[in-house]
């Protein structure tokens, strides 16, 4: 047998070169066809055509080739004749720049800033040559710290952690002191927890831990904590080690595991466990924020739904925690949003507010001020930036008035709210977790290098800054997809486009972040299961309110609340509910919809967004209520479509699902991105069959043909194939129906419910909490950094958004 080789890897230019030696005469071909399109940037599409143009014989020369793979995974071309410069995703989180000279097909390896520095001139000609250019480079400050390397670990980030803390520990008996200093800094409103002052170094820990171990032996297992509370305190034991003999006994064995010889799955277990967290804060102050009469208003949506259903379930969680724990502590959360005067009909004008289906959770709301007073009126979350830092002064004052303590743990949502998170968390010495929702550079192409054009109504330099300091000044960050963190294999994550990028004559991006940093970790949320379950679960169906949804849906009335009549009720019902802007895709899926003949033979079309009851304040919104009618008047869809404005009863709405359930319809979600996708898993959840957009979320809660359907929103005609196929096959066959409903349900149960969420969150801020403590004197030197960008380039970013003007 001929004995195997090592050779070396070639690098990526060696490749290149070595294909362009070879097939010479059809590489110039497809880099000609580039180079044609003059200056400029072409996305992966455009670059796939141009190759698909040349002749078949041509194409299966290079298919085998590198240039080929090289095409393939670039996400862009900048094309400054005669280069092309080319953005190489190898894989996930991991690229390769190059330029090409297309007269000469010369190949040159560039570094992140040459290749930024090239884009920058489709801007400014090259103005910047020779000038200071502003590069933040995040890099040298996490470069000591642990992180994977596979593809597989994105996301994951807590069980890499885990394991590196545990085999330091073990190769280091040095490294387990910070755990002793860390079970010593705990306590709640002046009460010690879990160790005191008579233990002082690790040999009378272990030595205690041993003696306890024994003494519980002796007991039976349901003795309460009080019963021995007095002789452990004696030993150096205080309370938080658990509520019956028998947790505690766990407890203190996993201690004595760890000591002698620690692994990654006690150590998560044991800082999980630890009562860490009573008290929590979490910011959202875009938007209208209140429990009624508000879902559907402008920047109101599912983010306000997370929140609302998230926050029950981890008061529940931490309820059970405290309880487990021995301790008799009251757990406060407080949602701080803004103070909202002029929100007639809602509640965004009270203060305080206590959330529905807690006992120790509450909305907070401080107002926007300026030296002029409070604002009093809504504005777009793209115009908050000039509020921020007062209002983050305003909310410390507030919330430690209000728990009478610093808060333990702090959540911040979406940008503004994990910027106010991040100030916040910087004031106070508090873990931060940051959830970004939606981070809009990926929803606006190109708007990072032409930031100017979307400044005067999106002022997207003050958010991708803000963005910035948030992601690196967190602690952890919590993602409901992995496709938000780092893309697919063919498209780019939200995060990971903030690995490097410019926004020429504000600064360059070389290293904003690293998709591969373990405080990246993939925690799906779920749906409320007291409002959203099965449409088979006749117990508990909601049927008082039948006759208003059949109103809602079936009426012969045209009013402000519902446009269009259903002709024929016994069709199935294609339904879907989402915001009405752009992004959500709502009118293409009508467009769709009525150019299929066959499809409007088969079901009715049921369209719940938009407030026509009133006159919309987004420009977007408006446009989008006018495409809607024109699409109406076009192709004639009164009848066989159904125009309801936005419904912000909950309770009413999981109903909703079910009745188009009993239809035996199905429910689609068109948009042309879906960081998640709340309302696909609240349609699973009540056991109706969901299509649903496969770029973003959906794509990972969906797998395709078993629990649901993927969709391509840029691609109508197959959507609309999809769906005949479907509703033809369900009327042959009732069972395909009820098989994918099954499989949607089932799904649901093994990954998106609120209790696995909260169980998971808790878990993560005991470990964070604790690297938190491990490496506060790594961090310091990021943190500084930090304070120094707000101070010199968001403030002055943040100042230029013009202040609104009450009316």
């Amino acid at each position: 047998m001929a004995e195997r080789v090592l050779t070396r890897v070639h690098s990526l230019r060696e490749r290149l070169d070595s294909t362009l030696a070879t097939h010479r005469n059809e590489i110039l071909m497809v880099l000609s066809r580039i180079e044609s399109h003059g200056k400029g940037i072409l996305k992966p599409h455009q670059l796939m055509s141009e190759f698909e143009e040349i002749c078949k014989e041509d194409q299966s020369k290079l298919h085998d080739g590198a240039f080929h793979d090289v095409l393939k995974c670039t996400q862009e071309a900048i094309v400054q004749p005669p280069w092309v410069a080319l953005a190489i995703r190898l894989r996930p989180g991991v690229w390769e720049y190059v330029r090409v000279n297309v007269n000469a097909l010369i190949v040159e390896e560039l570094s992140v800033p040459e290749y930024l520095h090239f884009k920058e001139e489709l801007v400014d000609g090259g103005a910047s040559n020779g000038n200071f250019v502003l590069e933040l480079d995040f890099e040298p400050f996490t470069a000591s710290f642990p992180r994977p390397t596979l593809t597989k670990s994105i996301g994951n980030g807590v069980e890499f952690l885990n394991r590196h803390l545990s085999a330091k520990m073990f190769h280091d008996k040095d490294s387990m002191h910070p755990l002793l200093d860390f079970l010593r800094t705990h306590h709640c409103k002046g009460k010690t927890m879990m160790l005191n002052d008579r233990i002082q170094n690790l040999n009378s820990l272990q030595s205690v831990l041993r003696k306890a171990s024994e003494y519980l032996s002796t007991l039976d297992a349901a003795t309460p904590y009080s019963d021995f509370a007095h002789k452990f305190q004696e030993i150096g034991l205080e309370r938080g080690w658990g509520d019956k003999a028998e947790r505690v006994t766990e407890m203190i064995q996993m201690l004595l595991d760890l000591l002698e010889a620690p692994d990654a799955c006690t150590l998560e277990k044991f800082l999980g466990r630890i009562p860490m967290v009573f008290n929590v804060v979490i910011l959202s102050p875009h938007g209208y924020f209140a429990q009624e009469n508000v879902l559907g208003y402008p920047d109101t949506g599912g983010q306000v739904v997370y929140i609302l259903d998230q926050v029950p379930a981890l008061e529940r969680e931490m309820l059970k925690r405290i309880k487990e724990q021995g301790l008799d502590i009251v757990p406060r959360i407080l949602i701080v949003t803004r103070l909202l005067p002029d929100a007639v009909g809602t509640t965004c004008g009270q203060r305080l507010e206590k959330v529905f289906g807690a006992e120790h959770s509450h909305i907070l709301r401080v107002p926007f001020r300026t030296e002029k007073g409070i604002l009093r009126k809504w504005i777009s979350r793209f115009e908050v930036w000039p509020y921020i830092e007062t209002f983050t002064e305003d909310v410390a004052k507030e919330v430690t008035a209000e728990l009478q303590a610093k808060p333990d743990l702090i959540i911040g949502n979406y940008s503004e709210g994990n910027l106010v998170a991040s100030l916040l968390a910087h004031k106070l010495g508090v873990t931060q977790c940051t959830i970004a929702h939606a981070l809009e550079k990926t929803k606006y192409p190109d708007s990072d290098i032409y930031w100017k054009n979307f400044e005067e109504k999106y002022h997207f330099s003050s958010q991708f800054t803000a963005d910035l300091i948030a992601m690196n000044h967190t602690d952890f960050i919590i993602t409901s997809t992995f496709q938000e963190i780092a893309g697919s294999k063919d498209t780019v994550g939200q995060y990971e486009s903030h690995t490097a990028f410019t926004m020429p004559g504000l600064y360059r991006v070389v290293h904003g972040i690293d998709v591969f940093d373990p405080k990246f970790n993939i925690v799906s949320p779920g749906a409320d299961m007291g409002i959203y379950y099965s449409y088979t679960q006749k117990d508990k169906r909601l049927t008082a309110l039948h006759p208003e949804i059949d109103e809602l849906l079936f009426s012969s009335v045209e009013n402000e609340e519902h446009l269009c009549v259903l002709k024929d009720k016994n069709k199935p019902i294609l339904f879907t509910m989402a915001r009405l802007d752009n992004v959500k895709n709502l009118t293409g899926l009508v467009e769709w919809y009525a150019k299929n003949e066959r499809l409007r033979e088969l079901v009715n079309l049921v369209v719940v967004g938009g407030d026509r009851r009133k006159e919309s304040k987004d420009l977007e919104e408006q446009a989008q209520m006018r495409k809607m009618h024109e699409l109406i008047e076009t192709y004639k869809l009164n009848g066989q479509f159904r125009w309801i404005s936005s419904q912000m009863n909950r309770v009413r709405n999981g109903e909703l699902y079910r009745v188009i359930a009993d239809t035996r319809g199905a429910f689609i979600q068109p948009a042309f991105y879906e960081a998640f996708g709340l309302t696909v898993v609240e349609a699973m959840t009540c056991g109706l069959p969901t299509f649903a957009t496969l770029h973003g979320g959906p794509a990972e809660i969906i797998v395709h043909g078993k629990s649901g359907f993927h969709i391509d929103p840029y691609h109508g005609d197959q959507v609309t194939e999809l769906l005949v196929n479907f509703f033809e096959k369900t009327k042959q066959d009732p069972s395909h129906w009820e098989a994918i409903s099954k499989g949607g349900l089932q799904r649901i149960q093994e990954k998106y419910t609120w209790q696995i969420y909260s169980d998971r969150l808790l878990t993560l801020a005991g470990v964070y909490g604790f690297w938190k403590h491990v490496s506060k004197l790594d961090r310091l030197e990021i943190r500084r950094y930090l304070e120094m960008f707000y101070a010199l380039k968001y403030r002055k970013l943040a100042e230029s958004v013009p202040l609104a003007v009450d009316q």
